[in-house]
């Protein structure tokens, strides 16, 4: 098993150029888990896979992670062998916050007779949950408001932060495994991003080589960012992963 993380987008909610944060988790170069979809985000992953996104991660409702929502509703619902299979998944205490910034309009469907809902199978979660034989972690993020944010981890593999500042009591539990840690980073931080200050004081060294940095706000960030001697991403580029750890895995027998 080959696994890779593909970056859709790298740019922050004012780096419309850099794309919308979000990222693939690709296994044998095939789409295993999407991360995130913002306003452009589903584009990226149409132009690049050829295909529709069948399992989605969603960290939160700013609309540049989830803006790409109602469009992909109106593709999946109107499609029989779509309809009601692509998953999403999503923290249990996000529900009431998607359903009122996404799902609450009047008439889905002018023509009525659609829930948003009916288009996907929205898989409600707490700690983690199982895909494709492989268990994610998750866990809370600083960003805004307590519990309205949530990061995305696999064991021995890779840590999604999402948006926050820094967490290090929390990477210090679910990134103790060698893993790649694509990280929330803008040059100067603010009440809800991490800057390079932050994560220079807060992080210690080994987690600190271990971080890929995107959601900046410009080229000229990630230019500067990189001579601070970080790995910054590029959007579009795929990073190799470890194989995740025995532990996160299952052997899925096929059904007779």
């Amino acid at each position: 098993m080959k696994l890779a993380l593909r970056f859709l987008g790298v740019g922050n909610a004012h780096a419309v150029e850099l794309g919308s944060s979000a990222a693939v988790i690709e296994r044998d170069g095939q789409p295993l888990l999407m991360i995130d979809c913002g306003p452009d985000a589903l584009t990226a992953y149409l132009d690049h896979y050829r295909s529709a996104p069948r399992a989605i991660y969603l960290t939160h409702a700013h609309m540049d992670h989830v803006g790409g929502l109602e469009r992909l509703f109106f593709s999946t619902y109107f499609d029989a062998s779509q309809r009601g299979h692509l998953r999403l998944y999503a923290h249990a205490a996000l529900l009431p916050i998607l359903q009122s910034r996404i799902a609450d309009y009047p008439q889905v469907l002018a023509e009525g007779g659609a829930n948003f809902w009916d288009a996907f199978q929205l898989i409600p979660l707490s700690r983690g949950f199982w895909h494709q034989g492989l268990w994610f972690d998750v866990f809370p993020t600083r960003h805004h408001a307590p519990m309205t944010s949530f990061g995305l981890a696999l064991r021995g593999s890779v840590v999604w932060t999402g948006d926050t500042r820094p967490i290090p009591e929390v990477l210090a539990s679910v990134a103790d495994a060698n893993e790649l840690v694509a990280h929330d980073c803008v040059l100067h931080g603010n009440p809800s991003h991490s800057g390079i200050d932050d994560i220079e004081r807060e992080y210690p060294d080994g987690l600190r080589q271990r971080l890929v940095l995107y959601h900046y706000a410009s080229l000229a960030e990630a230019a500067a960012l990189r001579q601070r001697g970080y790995r910054v991403a590029d959007r579009g580029q795929a990073m190799a992963l470890q194989a995740p750890h025995e532990s996160a895995c299952v052997r899925i027998e096929p059904v007779a």
